[in-house]
């Protein structure tokens, strides 16, 4: 089984969670998501089989929308509902002037300082596992963008947000510091992803309904050539330059900096930049039976 299945996570369980739910489904073929999702979001969880997963790092840079609410007053240890709270404020009176401003002003490319309550590590230690000791470490901040946010005020301490960020943005992090911005505190009620990259959840299926389905029904997964729609395709030179390629040979690659398409129409190799001068190498071979 190979393809991208876009799944429509509920809330509540881990993405891994969906994986090992989908696993009888999938047998022997490898699973992959394309960025994990809190256990208290909901929302796309794309997820890479099979041969699939060798474009997966591809896939995995795209950018993310997200849709929630930020409940202002309250701090929590994790940044959302789910933790314990740790620090109050009032909240202010707001007008929804000032949230525009306030989306301005944190739209574009900013140093974003990771949780504590995160899955990166330091010294082979999750920094969660460091946290649910008490602990604290300095992390260093990344660089992030956030290329479209919108605020608007749903209820004197509630904030509806809509929000195209790109990998590696925390949305926990950045309602808390909207909620410091605002001189009051706040964590996350609140988050549905909708989009990576050109996949919509619009076009996904619930959980639930993927694991009502008749044992002999196909999963709805997208083809590996749907999944790579927005990257330039050139159809291999010959059937033998193809076969020369599967041996391992590069020559047939000098001209042709994208994905490969077999005779068929099928993905059969992804091809990149290898250094300066205008070479290209062989970074990922599909197997035969890819669609």
């Amino acid at each position: 089984m190979t393809g991208v299945l876009l799944v429509d996570k509920p809330e509540g369980t881990t993405s891994a969670g969906v994986i090992r739910a989908l696993k009888p489904r999938l047998g022997r073929a490898k699973a992959g998501h394309l960025g994990t999702l809190d256990p208290f979001a909901s929302g796309l969880l794309p997820l890479c089989l099979g041969e699939a997963t060798k474009v997966a790092r591809y896939l995995l840079v795209e950018e993310k929308a997200y849709e929630g609410t930020i409940r202002l007053g309250t701090a929590t240890d994790t940044l959302d509902r789910t933790g314990t709270p740790v620090d109050t404020a009032p909240v202010p009176a707001l007008a929804q002037a000032a949230l525009d401003a306030l989306a301005a002003r944190f739209t574009g490319r900013q140093q974003q300082v990771p949780p504590m309550y995160s899955a990166l590590k330091r010294d082979g230690v999750p920094l969660y596992a460091l946290a649910r000791r008490g602990l604290e470490v300095e992390r260093a901040p990344r660089e992030i963008t956030i290329d479209r946010l919108e605020l608007v005020l749903r209820a004197p301490d509630r904030i509806d947000f809509r929000l195209v960020c790109s990998k590696g943005t925390y949305v926990r992090v950045l309602a808390a510091d909207l909620g410091r911005a605002l001189d009051t505190r706040a964590h996350l009620e609140r988050l549905r992803r909708t989009r990576v990259g050109a996949f919509r959840v619009e076009d996904a299926t619930a959980l639930e309904a993927l694991l009502a389905l008749a044992p002999a029904a196909a999963l709805p997964a997208l083809a590996v050539r749907e999944a790579l729609a927005g990257y330039p395709a050139f159809a291999a030179p010959s059937p033998e330059a193809l076969e020369r390629l599967r041996r391992g040979q590069q020559e047939p690659l000098v001209h042709l900096p994208a994905p490969l398409l077999d005779p068929a129409g099928n993905v059969a190799a992804i091809i990149e930049a290898a250094g300066a001068r205008p070479a290209w190498r062989l970074v990922r071979l599909l197997c035969d039976t890819v669609s």
